[in-house]
């Protein structure tokens, strides 16, 4: 009798343990109050490491010391840019679906590019907050036709968005950033976005948010912080003999902006110089002021109090400026990732003061990773060069083209990243076929010296294509209502180093690995430490958060839960 009754009691035990098992596995975790989204701009995937004996306590460190890593994360689209990279760790879909295929697309109504967030119907809430087009660097901000932004052009729903959904619209949902296209992508269709306005020197929004400021945002943006830095210097962190690029800083091939120079200090200048709030967004400077904004909001916004989870995106820019600019192997870079760390421990300390970090799920990922300047790699024995495909309808072989086809204009009408468009008015008044002009050129561009891969989107379209991963990724990238007539892929070390005029150091938007290679990694909520060397791709990070939080996926979402986060 006593042997049944324990045998009983044992079997109970068991029931009762299994079903906690079970019950836990279901997903009775304890939701987070803030997921804490940070998208560092154009960090490759090796960088955190490169610098990791010099990083402080709180930064990278919190992060790779009490969280999971992914070490060999990529994106796995061809087009590896700022608005394809964000809006892929957002949705967790490719290009082809949730629409962003490129910085800019050209419109096919009215014959000009179109900037990815632009959007004429809602203007932003600042006058004169546009962007100014005479001091402006960034060239994809400059083929903007109005100020106007929002999130229309994203064709598929959000992380953000499906939090909203699933929690009765009571998430609040926030992104953050210096530039419009990093903080409008994060935050979806249902959120609030706001950016810095170089052009005033404060963050805005526009009317697709709100009809007026929040009293917060107008009293941030009255006290006028990137004033401060006025008439002083970008200054390195420590002294220059301790870093790794120590002895390289000043590097012939390196973009010496007038009155920001190649070597430090690197001078703002005065309030009203005519680049003064772009030195600090090519500087530590502009992740300090996303900080600064982002703390704000935090405390304003009540994020992490109600009973909802709330999600806020932070994308620091400051490393793809610094990076086009001076390239990712220069003592600016080095400095820039240095400070970088400092920013954000001070983020996590503030995080876990008003949340704590142990109700806040944090992830960090990049959108895109960068390649070496063409200079630092010839100097190392490496053969880099640049392309300039403005010259192709003027090579012989397209010439040829014209008279085949009896065009006696232009062929190629214009190049912009990563696609080549064709003189489709001159095609279409001609009665020539768009497929047969497509490939036959090609045909020719495939023999260019430099050029890995030429592919007209007739193919991409038809899907007769060779089952290769390069094919793959540029398939990827691929959708018929945006995408140009050829797609173009450089071979490794080839670039394009015109920047909208502006001779720069480097440029990415490769399917090359030093492009696609980023971090992710997972921290907070109590996550247990973890390296994991097996491939992932960037699609992953958000179906990964909608099962943390028992959401469906996005609805374009093509990736799969990253199963070491959601173990008990």
């Amino acid at each position: 009798m006593i042997l049944k009754r324990f045998v009983s009691l044992t079997a109970w035990m068991i029931i009762l343990a299994t079903g906690s098992q079970q019950t836990a596995l279901a997903g009775e975790r304890v939701k987070p109050r803030l997921i804490l989204q940070i998208t560092v701009d154009q960090l490759r995937g090796d960088m955190p490491w490169r610098y990791y004996d010099r990083l402080g306590k709180g930064g990278f460190r919190y992060l790779t010391e009490n969280g999971i890593i992914f070490k060999d994360a990529h994106h796995r689209h061809a087009n590896t840019e700022t608005i394809v990279g964000h809006v892929t760790l957002a949705t967790g879909a490719d290009p082809s679906a949730h629409g962003m295929i490129g910085n800019v697309w050209l419109d096919r109504t009215s014959g000009e590019l179109t900037y990815n967030v632009e959007d004429a119907r809602y203007p932003v809430l600042s006058e004169g907050a546009g962007v100014d087009k005479k001091t402006e660097i960034d060239p994809t901000q400059r083929t903007a036709r109005s100020d106007g932004r929002s999130p229309a052009s994203i064709m598929v729903s959000t992380f953000g968005d499906e939090l909203k959904l699933n929690q009765a619209g009571k998430s609040k949902v926030f992104g953050v950033s210096v530039k419009d296209r990093g903080a409008i992508s994060m935050a979806g269709h249902t959120g609030k976005a706001f950016w810095f306005s170089k052009s005033k020197g404060e963050f805005i929004t526009s009317s697709y948010y709100y009809d007026k400021y929040p009293q917060w945002v107008s009293e941030w943006n009255a006290k006028k912080l990137a004033d401060k830095y006025a008439n002083t210097s970008w200054e390195l962190l420590h002294d220059k003999s301790s870093y790794l690029y120590g002895a390289s800083d000043d590097r012939p091939y390196e973009t010496a902006l007038p009155g920001f120079g190649r070597v430090f200090p690197h001078p703002f200048g005065e309030r009203k110089g005519k680049y003064f709030t772009t030195f600090l967004t090519l500087s530590p400077a502009g992740d300090q002021l996303t900080l600064d904004f982002a703390k704000e909001l935090i405390i304003n916004e009540k994020l992490g109090t109600g009973t909802a989870t709330d999600y806020l995106s932070v994308s620091f820019s400051s490393t793809d400026y610094v990076g086009h600019v001076f390239g990712p192997s220069s003592l600016e870079t080095e400095d820039n990732i240095l400070q970088l760390d400092v920013t954000m421990a001070e983020l996590f300390r503030f995080v876990d003061e008003k949340i704590g970090l142990d109700k806040t799920l944090i992830v960090l990922s990049s959108d895109h990773g960068a390649p070496e300047a063409p200079g630092y790699l010839s100097e190392l024995g490496f053969e880099a060069e640049y392309i300039d495909p403005e010259t192709f309808d003027k090579a012989g072989a397209i010439a040829a083209l014209k008279d085949r086809f009896g065009i006696g204009e232009k062929l190629i009408t214009t190049y912009f990243h990563p696609y080549l468009y064709l003189n489709r008015q001159e095609i279409q008044k001609r009665g020539l076929d768009q497929a047969e002009v497509e490939n036959a050129v090609v045909e020719e561009l495939s023999r260019f010296d430099g050029i890995a891969l030429a592919v007209s989107s007739s193919a991409l379209a038809s899907g007769n294509l060779p089952d290769t991963p390069l094919i793959k990724s540029v398939l990827r990238n691929f959708n018929p209502r945006r995408s140009g007539d050829i797609y173009l892929v450089f071979e490794p070390n080839r670039f394009i180093n015109d920047f909208d005029g502006l001779t720069v150091a480097a440029s990415h938007g490769s399917p090359w690995r030093y492009d696609s290679h980023v971090p992710i990694m997972f921290a907070g909520m109590g996550i247990t430490a973890k390296h994991v060397y097996r491939p992932v791709e960037t699609i992953d990070v958000a179906p990964t958060l909608s099962s943390y939080m028992n959401l469906k996926p996005p609805s374009g979402s093509a990736g799969s839960p990253l199963m070491e986060v959601l173990e008990p």
